[in-house]
């Protein structure tokens, strides 16, 4: 029988390119989504007609009834959930004295507490049971070092390197890895809606190899560590950055 991912907030960047690397070496994959309904049919439908099993799911990652509902259907579709990646993620830019309390909650509500509702309803509807499983949480450099005028993204992205160490030890004897990646400043939308021409090229001018990370580069390490050959690790945070953090 064929493993299944479930890789949240898949309808574009990083996660399209996740979603399609496992597509690619027959898992069944189920691609989640919020907001971006467009582009995630796009996408499954590009992998469907490849001849990949792949299906989407629209669930809102800080909703636990709806991602209750995702997890289920995942099982029940599939038979299995075998790898969870925990992708979904927004930021906002702003000085920490003009964020608003809702901006906040909102980045918390998705990048951190989206993570624990994914992750522990994974892990108690199919994962802890069949004593198998790995969890592949998408952090982010800024969680390292932090970033200026992105505090709450920081503070929830090192939130999970937390949460990933923890949770590594308490599922070790169940034989579930959880590792962590911690890109450094990778070409997707989220970069460009946030930087301007000028600052983009100040940025990349700092990176020791001088270029941004590709989407596909982090995928490619989501699949190594979500395959066999990663069985011995766990509770690890890499971070793909082009040297600049080492």
């Amino acid at each position: 029988m064929s493993k299944t991912v479930l890789v949240t907030g898949a309808a574009r960047g990083i996660g399209k390119e996740i979603a399609k690397i496992f597509a690619k070496n027959k898992y069944n994959v189920l691609i989640n989504y919020n907001k971006s309904s467009k582009m995630a049919e796009i996408t499954a439908n590009k992998l469907i007609g490849q001849g990949y099993n792949v299906k989407i799911f629209k669930a809102d990652v800080s909703n636990r009834t709806e991602v209750n509902n995702m997890i289920t259907y995942c099982i029940k579709e599939f038979g299995s959930l075998d790898v969870v990646v925990n992708n979904a993620g927004i930021t906002n830019t702003s000085m920490f004295t003009e964020m608003t309390t809702k901006s906040w909650n909102d980045i918390m509500d998705i990048n951190l507490n989206g993570v624990f509702n994914v992750t522990q309803e994974a892990l108690k509807q199919y994962m802890i049971n069949h004593k198998n499983g790995a969890i592949i949480n998408i952090s982010s450099i800024d969680g390292i070092v932090g970033s200026s005028c992105e505090v709450a993204y920081s503070a929830s992205k090192s939130a999970i390197i937390g949460f990933t160490k923890a949770l590594a030890k308490e599922l070790a004897l169940s034989n579930i890895t959880v590792n962590a990646i911690a890109p450094g400043a990778i070409s997707t939308d989220m970069l460009y809606d946030n930087y301007e021409e000028d600052d983009l090229e100040c940025v990349r001018k700092e990176i020791p190899m001088q270029r941004f990370g590709t989407a596909e580069e982090i995928a490619e390490l989501v699949y190594f560590l979500a395959s066999e050959k990663a069985r011995y690790i766990t509770g690890q945070v890499i971070s793909p950055n082009g040297g600049s953090v080492v």
